[in-house]
């Protein structure tokens, strides 16, 4: 029996597993997929949100808030991508001037810093391509940009080497509550733990509701994204909102951590979990409203779509704490975003929740800090030609838009909670998330992953399952 186990392996799990690695306490993260970061986490639009859309007072405004505050230290401590590069929601209609009043109000509430309005002039002086129609702006220099994927493995590879047992391709089927604590059913067999924390995202409210008699609702609320290549990158520096409406913060365009220009999302409300696919209605009306707010977008150099799926609880809040009726069930539901601002706070605020709940002493040996993969790239020529002469596989370039080596990879492979496909490769490295997308350096990855494995080509897959590449061979056809 574990003292907990945590459903759900994304950036809010991962975040409560590390915090919680402090203590003297067996822990297991669960999760259906064959990597971290493989649900919510991986598609959104990688920003830390200052804070001043949440509802003054509301949980999510708090921990908003606190997030963002705390992402410089643990984007150090972490080693993942972050950057503060401010944000500015846009107004081009005179008649919704005040909205910008609200949300500067709303935003002071909350204790968002350097919080202020600015005119069209001074919006047009910090960001040239705003659109013409832009009259007045606010101005959020605490907003940033982060790497989701960098962020959530950080938080689990730290968790791991603290002690956190990882079980992934295992899918949690029911839930008991027994004398001792809880039985889960998995499709790996049955695991019993004495505190359950339930961080499964869109499926939160399924595993909520079977253990309690007060239900919650969950709606997978779906928003299409397009990524542009690094060439558009700079056509704007800061995130770009529209004024927010009912269904969220709106069509955002916002530059990546890595360079590229991303726009988006759709938010569209759905009853499929796993419907993620974009659809052409979705993209042109991406096209349509970021054009609103930002001119002359170079949206032909679109690279790729995709979509993500929030976990949008009926009252827009995030539920986390111990169920009333359920003693040793923590929800950590309903965190739809600012989810990935907020999660280092989440993290903190579960770690006191079950540290008191387990009285569980701390750890003299925890260690806080975690490196993540050398990149070559963003190394001096000289600290370049030493690496190569240590290690050649650096030298040897697989992904060419990326400029990603085969030294990254096996890094990648071989570090905790390492990747065994071309998703989870591409997550740690970004080889295969440039221009091409993967379409020439897919081989020579899967052959290095078939090598370090020490599996056959045809069992690697693109993202685990039935996600193989290779389905049969030429002679076999013949």
């Amino acid at each position: 029996m574990y003292d907990i186990i945590i459903i759900g392996a994304g950036v809010a799990g991962c975040a409560s597993a590390r915090e919680l690695s402090r203590y003297n306490a067996s822990i297991c993260v669960v999760d259906k997929e064959e990597d971290v970061c493989a649900g919510t986490s991986k598609a959104n639009s990688a920003i830390a949100h200052a804070g001043y859309d949440a509802e003054p007072g509301s949980l999510m405004a708090k921990l908003n808030v606190q997030g963002n505050q705390m992402m410089d230290e643990m984007s150090k401590e972490l080693d993942f991508p972050f950057k503060r590069s401010g944000s500015l929601v846009v107004c081009v209609r005179e008649k919704d001037r005040y909205k910008l009043e609200d949300l500067l109000e709303r935003g002071q509430k909350n204790g968002v810093k350097d919080l202020r309005i600015v005119d069209g002039k001074e919006a047009h002086e910090l960001e040239p391509n705003l659109s013409e129609q832009v009259i007045a702006a606010l101005y959020a220099p605490t907003a940033g940009i982060v790497c989701p994927f960098g962020m959530n493995i950080a938080y689990a590879e730290n968790a791991a080497v603290n002690g956190v047992e990882f079980k992934l391709n295992t899918e949690v089927q029911d839930i008991k509550k027994t004398d001792k604590g809880y039985t889960l059913t998995t499709s790996q067999g049955l695991m019993e733990a004495k505190v359950v924390i339930n961080a499964a995202g869109v499926y939160a409210d399924k595993f909520h509701n079977m253990i309690s008699a007060e239900k919650i609702h969950i709606t997978p609320r779906r928003g299409d994204y397009c990524l542009l290549d690094k060439t558009a990158g700079q056509h704007v520096s800061r995130t770009i909102f529209p004024l927010p409406d009912e269904f969220g913060k709106g069509v955002l365009v916002t530059p990546t951590v890595h360079g590229n220009l991303l726009v988006g999302p759709t938010a569209i409300d759905i009853e499929d979990k796993e419907a993620t696919a974009t659809t052409q209605e979705g993209l042109n009306y991406l096209t349509s409203k970021a054009g609103e707010a930002v001119s002359n977008l170079p949206m032909r150099q679109v690279i790729t779509s995709f979509a993500g799926l929030r976990a949008h609880e009926d009252n827009h809040e995030f539920i986390i704490g111990e169920v009333k009726d359920s003693e040793g069930f923590v929800d950590v539901a309903g965190i739809e975003s600012p989810g990935l601002t907020s999660a280092p706070a989440i993290g903190v605020m579960v770690k006191e929740i079950v540290a008191k709940m387990m009285n569980l002493s701390e750890k003299e040996d925890f260690i806080a800090t975690r490196k993540g993969i050398i990149s070559p790239a963003e190394l001096s020529k000289e600290e370049q030609a030493k690496l190569i002469e240590a290690k050649p596989e650096y030298g040897n370039i697989i992904c060419r838009c990326e400029m990603i080596t085969e030294g990254e990879i096996l890094d990648a492979i071989h570090r905790p909670l390492g990747a065994r496909s071309l998703d989870g490769v591409k997550r740690r490295t970004r080889a295969g998330m440039g221009r091409c997308q993967a379409g020439f350096c897919s081989p020579r990855t899967m052959e290095i992953l078939a090598r370090e494995l020490h599996v056959g080509m045809e069992d690697i897959t693109k993202c685990g399952g039935d996600s193989k590449l290779i389905v049969g061979t030429v002679k076999d056809e013949l």
